[in-house]
């Protein structure tokens, strides 16, 4: 009986390894330029598979060849890819949200006034892998996040308004940063070099990027490659609030403890002794 448990789990959890390691290189190159050429080779597979049940050696022999130069191609080809998949695997298997505490209302508060202003912007915010790269390519400023910086970094009469703003922390750490515009196809013409440039930080890293539109005003956000446009102030309040999450002090803690537990600590009107 225990024999047979044995010989009955183990192909269980390989089965199950991989189909999640499937799903999750699936999920790491969608959206880019590998995904096709790896349906491609699944389908190759799924042949090859076919091939070798029905002992069509003819078949078999082509696409063994075919793998052998395939996979050297395919790591070479897409090397850009790869790397940024694994950057983000490595960011989603990290534990964390950055603490950033009352950075998030200036930001919010400098992005309303712009958005109104139909002024510019672009500001990356780091998260787990660093952006030391793109802030050496800036102006260093080092200095607490405000939004009145931020207004005056991206005033279109200052030569600091070209470029992206950097936020590390709760601190600028540089302004006028040039990032790598995206290579992906079937754009929308409108869009502009600020969304273009926050699409390819994000495609790279776990940075988020919020562009204010020159043209429009509209508020986009820029996570991991994806970019959604025209967001209100709520919208973009709980984005950055579900992605950056301050962690609440331990008073805080206590006294949502005794708001909710109220009657463990009065009994008419009094302190309960405990």
């Amino acid at each position: 009986m225990f024999n047979l448990l044995i010989s009955f789990w183990r192909p269980v959890v390989e089965i199950l390894f991989i189909w999640v390691l499937i799903y999750f290189v699936i999920r790491l190159f969608q959206g880019t330029r590998a995904m096709q050429l790896l349906l491609g080779l699944i389908l190759l597979v799924i042949i090859f598979l076919v091939a070798k049940f029905f002992e069509l050696n003819s078949i078999i022999w082509v696409l063994s060849k075919v793998f052998a130069v395939g996979v050297v191609a395919f790591l070479i080809i897409f090397q850009p890819e790869m790397r940024r998949a694994l950057a983000r695997l490595g960011t989603t298997l990290s534990s964390g949200f950055l603490q950033l505490g009352g950075t998030i209302d200036e930001i919010l508060r400098a992005c309303e006034q712009m958005a109104s202003r139909r002024t510019g912007a672009l500001i990356a915010i780091e998260r787990d892998v660093t952006l030391k790269n793109y802030i050496e390519s800036g102006m260093m400023i080092d200095a607490k996040v405000s939004a009145e910086l931020l207004l005056s970094i991206f005033d279109p009469h200052t030569p600091t308004h070209d470029g992206a703003v950097i936020i590390s922390g709760d601190r600028i750490a540089s302004c006028g940063s040039l990032f790598p515009l995206t290579q992906a196809t079937g754009l929308p013409p409108s869009m502009g070099t600020r969304h273009r440039a926050a699409l390819g930080l994000t495609e790279e890293n776990d940075a988020v990027c919020i562009v204010v539109s020159e043209e429009t005003g509209n508020i986009s956000v820029s996570v991991f490659g994806k970019l959604t446009k025209a967001l209100d102030m709520e919208d973009l309040k709980r984005i950055l609030e579900g992605l950056f999450k301050p962690e609440k002090d331990s008073k805080n803690v206590f006294e949502e403890f005794i708001e909710k537990n109220k009657k463990l600590f009065q009994f008419h009107g009094k302190p309960k002794d405990v």
